[in-house]
């Protein structure tokens, strides 16, 4: 059977919720400033039911095998677009990998970017996670500006 792309509905929110917990799982190693115990990324309830964003998740013989959300945000007013597509969420189990569900999911995030007149698409990954920065890469996105950070207890401990 095909994968099939379509729109995240409350029902599919147990599962989706599994994703977020195995997503921070995977970061918690690239990133020390998540807290410990349960983190909650986002609202994905919001993501489904608010008008400026979208979540779509790519079902396989009735299990969700990908998720990938966009929400419209305002942006600077220097620059020469008024507002972006932020994308995030972007999750494929581990058994999954590599059947090309991730593309699926960008390309219909663009798709409805397009319908919201969006042209700007902005999404942040770890430095230290070469093979998604890879895989962004490969759908059209660049390096664009490197976020730094330091907890100044280090620094003076």
């Amino acid at each position: 059977m095909n994968p099939t792309v379509r729109e995240a509905t409350k029902e599919d929110l147990p599962i989706l919720d599994t994703f977020m917990d195995a997503l921070v799982d995977a970061e918690r190693p690239m990133d020390v400033t998540i807290k410990d115990g349960k983190v909650m990324y986002y609202n994905l309830e919001d993501f489904i039911s608010e008008d400026n964003s979208i979540l779509y998740v790519v079902e396989l013989n009735n299990e969700l095998v990908a998720s990938g959300y966009a929400k419209i945000k305002p942006d600077r007013t220097y620059l020469k677009h008024d507002k972006h597509a932020y994308l995030g969420f972007m999750f494929v189990p581990e058994k999954h990998r590599g059947n090309g569900y991730n593309k699926l999911i960008v390309d219909a995030l663009f798709a409805w970017s397009k319908t919201k007149n969006i042209s700007e698409i902005r999404l942040d990954v770890y430095n230290s996670n070469p093979s998604a920065i890879r895989a962004y890469e490969k759908v059209g996105f660049k390096k664009h500006m490197i976020k730094m950070r330091m907890n100044l207890n280090d620094l003076y401990s």
